[in-house]
């Protein structure tokens, strides 16, 4: 599919309906798509970015959410013993399907792109001596940063607040990042796949595709996911909260793979 626009229904160009079902579109918001920008008997083009609105408008209603990280940092609580099930909603605005449970243990992976070593400025996610909240859990204080022989952070050592628990928070203490984990004890591999435009310089237009293939659009990750992912049946979509939308599925040897069906951020102007 060209950057930028989405062409007629006859144009060659045009990704089949098969692909865009194995992507993991659901059909409902391509109807949707195609109500609301009409039938034309000319060729026509519109922005990608309303497809994809039409998508992300219809999994946000009904993906259930799960979490996931896409590059794993170790976090290990040093003053917590034990473990113990958490409950998270399956979805927030469905609260007929009921809860998930979620293991927390005394390791977690958050994603490296939470934690800052030298933070800029208004930065409200994890950095030295400073707090966040686990989704769904608790809040933690970085005490401590490990990196390897190349400065490369590879831990962190941090403490929990033991009357942080969502829902049920006594600490008085006032955090404004929330940052999605995986529990590092039950938590499963997953390769995670990220999707940018096939084709780029949509300014070009009248270019040779092949001069504008973008030869960076998929970026795999080896990251960590919540069993509830790997339990579910394949080919159902979810939402990873704080990533964005992805369809469950396995590898040749059963592995379990997150592809992108759309992203989490909306930049269509309505």
């Amino acid at each position: 599919m060209e950057e930028g626009h989405v062409h007629g229904w006859d144009d060659p160009r045009m990704p089949t309906v098969t692909g865009l079902r194995n992507r993991g579109v659901p059909p409902e918001a391509l109807l949707d798509f195609c109500t609301k920008i009409g039938i034309v008997k000319a060729n026509s083009e519109c922005q990608l970015a309303y497809l994809e609105a039409c998508i992300r408008e219809n999994l946000n209603e009904n993906a259930e959410r799960a979490m996931a990280v896409l590059e794993p940092l170790k976090v290990t609580l040093t003053n917590y013993e034990g473990e113990e099930w958490l409950d998270a909603a399956v979805h927030p605005l469905k609260p007929e399907l009921g809860t998930r449970k979620i293991a927390f243990s005394n390791v977690v992976y958050i994603d490296k792109s939470d934690f800052a070593l030298v933070p800029p400025p208004k930065y409200q996610r994890l950095k030295p001596d400073g707090y966040v909240r686990l989704k769904g859990a608790y809040i933690i204080h970085c005490d401590e940063v490990v990196t390897d022989e190349n400065g490369e952070v590879v831990e962190l050592k941090c403490s929990y607040v033991p009357e942080s628990r969502s829902s049920s928070d006594t600490s008085g203490i006032k955090v404004k990042g929330t940052i999605q984990w995986v529990d590092g004890k039950t938590g499963v591999d997953a390769e995670i796949r990220k999707y940018g435009v096939l084709l780029k310089d949509a300014e070009y237009a009248g270019q040779d595709f092949g001069e504008r293939m973008n030869l960076d659009s998929e970026h795999i990750f080896h990251g960590k996911a919540e069993p509830y992912l790997a339990e579910s049946e394949d080919g159902k979509a979810f939402q990873l909260m704080r990533v964005g939308y992805y369809k469950k599925c396995k590898d040749d040897k059963g592995g379990l793979v997150l592809s992108e069906i759309v992203s989490l951020k909306d930049n269509f102007n309505k």
